[in-house]
């Protein structure tokens, strides 16, 4: 799912190609994008795009007449400019918003399609959208330490969950915690001041150091590669290779379709974290530290004959 940084270079473009110009036309591929009814999303044809933002994971255009588009990509949503209009594709297309110097277009992979798009009239309704999660890049510590510390979670799961923190996910919660040399299931209430201190450190500069990459890399046209599994991070998607700091083979944690990768090393003093299903099936045999796990992935010795 793209987050913080993909949706801050997605709004940065799109305010660079469409600021200021005129939606002609809306081209809907799949009937199952649109989530609103009133108003129609013909009443935004013809009107000015005036402001792009960002309201956590979710991409808002702002047009004349008080009107929204509220756009949530998920998982597998894309976006692309076209200088010149675009037949919408039959199988990934979703959306073509056609403007005065070009089209933007809406994909998505995946057969299931998750994406969505809203169309909301006033910034009441609009706020309707608005999760409530801090902004990390324009918060203080002092802001930060009390969102962290006001329920307690895992620092995975607070990361996370877009009430407590906006815009970050999956992906760079792993990133920034490493950055941080934390556990994932170290307890938001449990923190030391230092350790509130190095979360708040690891999350600006991750979060600003993979805007500032995406941003190079899509120079002045959209970011052309939206993925969760990028080469230069640093654990997350990266089970079984080294950690760039200290060598040791990353793991993971798996939950349903999500998984949390860290590094025993930096993170958790050299122990494996539980993962809940092998750990249910293995119960006292599964092993506690990696040297216990590589001790079980030796072969058995073989007694010599007599």
């Amino acid at each position: 799912m793209p987050e913080y940084p993909d949706v801050v270079v997605y709004v940065e473009r799109l305010r660079a190609h469409a600021g200021g110009q005129r939606l002609e036309r809306v081209r809907i591929g799949h009937i199952f994008l649109l989530r609103t009814a009133q108003p129609p999303i013909s009443a935004i044809e013809g009107l000015k795009l005036l402001e792009v933002e960002r309201m956590g994971k979710r991409i808002v255009l702002a047009f004349e007449n008080d009107l929204f588009f509220v756009l949530h990509l998920m998982i597998s949503g894309r976006l692309e400019w076209h200088r010149t209009a675009v037949a919408v594709p039959k199988k990934r297309g979703l959306a073509a918003f056609d403007f005065d110097n070009g089209t933007l277009l809406l994909t998505e992979s995946s057969t299931q399609k998750r994406a969505s798009l809203h169309v909301v009239q006033g910034r009441e309704a609009l706020s309707g959208f608005d999760r409530g999660g801090l902004e990390v890049m324009e918060s203080t510590p002092e802001a930060f330490a009390e969102a962290i510390r006001a329920e307690s979670h895992t620092l995975k799961r607070t990361l996370t969950d877009p009430t407590i923190l906006s815009g970050i996910g999956n992906a760079y919660s792993d990133e920034i915690l490493h950055h941080a040399g934390l556990s994932p299931f170290l307890l938001s209430r449990n923190l030391t001041d230092a350790q509130i201190a190095r979360l708040f450190d690891a999350t600006r500069g991750v979060l600003a150091e993979f805007t500032e990459r995406i941003r190079q890399e899509a120079g002045d046209d959209f970011p052309a590669r939206v993925t969760a599994f990028r080469e230069d991070m640093a654990v997350h998607g990266r089970y079984g290779r080294p950690c760039p700091s200290c060598g040791t083979p990353v793991q993971r944690i798996q939950y349903a379709s999500n998984e949390t990768n860290y590094c025993p090393t930096c993170q958790t003093e050299g122990r494996l974290l539980a993962d809940r299903g092998l750990s249910r099936l293995l119960k006292d045999d599964w092993p506690r530290s990696l040297e216990e796990l590589e001790d079980r992935k030796q072969p058995p010795r073989q007694t010599p004959p007599g």
